[in-house]
């Protein structure tokens, strides 16, 4: 690792990240995170102050208040004791998984938000508003009640349950928010294809330089797949039904044959010959 690189918490990292593509004029419609960066309050803030749309994972134990809670200064517990420095929430906050029934009570809607090659993809999710507890600090290292958010709960088949924190307005539909958070599902995709098929995950390197490059070049082959997918389901020349998976050699042959084409091009490259184009 270069000596000018610092070790940074992951959400700065993307936070950093975000801030370079704006100054590019990248223009986002709604951040999609985990809970690694759902459960960081200082992340959720910076978004907020950039004026970002944006719905992230939540620990089942983060604490929340009711949206209805109120702080007010407490009276002295004697005449004439000093008074108290921090206001105190009118109820307590409680875990966040605390707030929805287990199992699914009527506040439950089952939603179908795509149909995948595996068949119909539902869940129940449920929302409540709440306010999480990511104020100003108070006694007892607690932190008050925040601003205003959507708190949902989803509730898979399998019986699996995850929680997701949002920024969208107060009149913003179920429908609305489960598609908000299930769109990092084809973000999701393309980790799961990087890794299994694009071979993301098998570098084994020392350089700093080599582990950038081996993740660019799985990324060129990642784009240039997608756009061979799309093209061929644009031209109608893809027969009914899902597309069917290529081999693993099929991808490397792909992948081989477009970088032989950009290197044949380029005047300064002297390394064509490394390429291999199996017959």
């Amino acid at each position: 690792m270069p000596d000018d690189v610092s070790g940074r918490p992951k959400w700065q990292i993307a936070l950093d990240e975000i801030d370079r593509l704006r100054d590019q004029g990248v223009r986002f419609g709604c951040m999609l995170g985990d809970a690694e960066y759902g459960k960081v309050a200082a992340f959720r803030h910076a978004l907020d102050a950039r004026g970002l749309r944006w719905a992230l994972g939540l620990p089942p134990t983060h604490k929340v208040f009711a949206a209805d809670v109120t702080t007010a200064m407490p009276a002295p517990t004697r005449a004439g004791g000093r008074p108290r420095k921090h206001p105190v929430p009118s109820a307590p906050s409680r875990p966040a998984a605390a707030l929805f029934a287990d199992p699914p009570d009527a506040t439950f809607r089952s939603l179908l938000w795509r149909t995948s090659t595996k068949g119909p993809l539902q869940a129940a999710f449920s929302a409540r508003r709440v306010r999480v507890a990511d104020g100003p600090l108070a006694s007892g290292a607690q932190h008050l009640p925040g601003a205003e958010r959507w708190l949902v709960c989803e509730h898979r088949l399998t019986g699996e349950r995850k929680l997701h924190l949002t920024n969208h307005p107060a009149d913003t539909t179920l429908e609305q928010l489960a598609a908000a958070i299930k769109a990092r599902w084809s973000c999701e995709q393309a980790h799961q294809q990087l890794k299994e098929e694009l071979g993301l995950d098998h570098f084994e390197g020392r350089s700093w330089i080599g582990l950038h490059r081996h993740a660019l070049l799985c990324q060129i082959a990642f784009a240039f797949l997608q756009s061979q997918r799309v093209g061929e389901k644009r031209c109608g020349s893809q027969a009914p039904g899902p597309p069917p998976r290529p081999t693993l050699p099929e991808v490397r042959r792909r992948v081989a044959a477009a970088l032989l084409v950009h290197l044949s091009r380029c005047p300064h490259c002297r390394r064509q010959t490394l390429i291999h184009m199996p017959p």
